[in-house]
Parts: structure tokens; sequence; C-alpha cells
């Protein structure tokens, strides 16, 4: 099986911040290596899932705390005004469930607004977030969920 997700977890003690702003038992968060906005985080099962059905009670119990704590580190860390939280895990290659957790800014444009958030992604090299300003992100938003521990 080839899937990225599975891929990074395996080597999750060697993965740069960016690829592990936070785990548990259950679930690595890692920012996006593709977007334009500063902080579009993706929260990801440890293990190979590919539909939120195939969940185990645990698992799901965690994902809630997961997306509330990786919000409040958000608002905290970027001064978003709220997150959008998705999750859909058909693009090829990424069918290992995960979730979007995106920072809606104060200033985001409206054609940018819900769902047009994914404008975002994809983005050309040029566009993206830096794998060092992603980096420094993940250590900001890693030292804001260890202080709201």
């Amino acid at each position: 099986m080839d899937c990225y997700a599975c891929h990074h977890n395996r080597a999750i003690d060697a993965l740069p911040p960016r690829e592990l702003v936070a785990a548990d038992g259950y679930w690595r968060v890692a920012h996006a290596f593709d977007t334009a906005l500063p902080g579009w985080l993706i929260l990801l099962p440890r293990r190979h899932v590919e539909s939120i059905a195939e969940l185990t009670d645990a698992e799901a119990a965690a994902l809630g705390v997961w997306q509330v704590r990786l919000s409040r580190a958000l608002r905290a860390v970027t001064g978003c005004t709220k997150t959008y939280l998705m999750q859909f895990a058909e693009k090829e290659g990424f069918a290992h469930v995960h979730f979007h957790v995106v920072p809606r800014m104060p200033g985001l444009p409206v054609e940018h607004r819900g769902p047009r958030v994914f404008a975002c992604l994809g983005a050309d090299e040029e566009q993206r977030v830096s794998p060092q300003d992603q980096d420094i992100l993940a250590v900001a938003l890693r030292d804001q969920l260890r202080e709201d521990d």
C-alpha cells in the first residue's frame, strides 16, 4: 500500500515539526504542505482508515477533542476568528481519512470563504507557505497546545 499518511506515520520519530505538530496514540497533526494559508492543519489517524465509519470509539472520542484543541490553538497563534473543519479523503494517493482544520482569518477575501477556501490548497510553489515558516508555526502551535494542557 502506497499511502502518503501511513508512510509519514511510520517515520513519526524522524518527522520535522511541520509533519508532527502534535500527536497521541490515535492521531497526528501536520501542516498542509501545499497551502498558501499559514496554519492549514491536517489531522489524520495514526492507523490506516479510509472511512470515518471505520474509526474506533476511542479514535472518534479523541477526534472531537483534537478538533477543539486545534481550533483554540490556531485562534491563539494565528488570530483567526474561527476554523473550518472538512473531511473528504478522495484525492488519488490520499484516501487515508484526514480532517482539514483551517484558520479563517479576519481578512480572508470573500471569494475564499467557506468551501472556496480550497482555492488556497494546491498552491503554486511560490505562493505556498515555506517549509521553514510551516516549522515555525508548528512549533508555536505545539507550545500553545502544551500551555493549554
